[in-house]
């Protein structure tokens, strides 16, 4: 379903620590949707930062940088045109803040799974969290179209 859904000019994706599926959802976002579109994460609670996370970006040369977490609460979500959550509990957060915010933009929910519920070896981890940006990124381009496109 590519193209149906016009292009905001900001998405805030939002997850439960903002320290996985979020960063990473704005480090792919940034890249595919480039300057044009501001884009942003947060957690229903700020987590810290995760390895495993910098290392699968950096296969895919993409960074970081210095972003510290932030929560969903501590933005004014009538910013962004657009909440993808990534998480249930973001999702219920999200709902949360949209009913008490005048404003707020449209919620949408993007199951993406977990890759901390892997349990084993580096490499399986690894895989893990591969699989979950591999998910992201096909859900984005599903969204927001290949890089270049809008």
């Amino acid at each position: 379903m590519s193209g149906a859904h016009q292009t905001p000019k900001a998405i805030l994706f939002a997850c439960t620590m903002n320290s996985i599926r979020s960063p990473m959802a704005e480090a792919l976002a940034r890249d595919l949707l480039g300057d044009k579109v501001r884009v942003e994460s947060a957690g229903v609670y700020a987590g810290p930062q995760d390895p495993f996370v910098d290392a699968i970006l950096a296969e895919v040369n993409l960074e970081l940088g210095t972003r510290k977490t932030r929560t969903i609460a501590s933005l004014d979500l009538s910013e962004f045109d657009l909440i993808v959550a990534l998480t249930p509990q973001a999702e219920q957060a999200a709902k949360e803040q949209k009913a008490a915010d005048q404003g707020a933009p449209a919620i949408e929910f993007w199951n993406i799974p977990n890759p901390t519920d892997i349990k084993g070896a580096r490499d399986q981890m690894m895989e893990a969290y591969r699989d979950a940006l591999n998910v992201l990124e096909r859900r984005m381009k599903e969204r927001f179209g290949n890089k270049g496109q809008n």
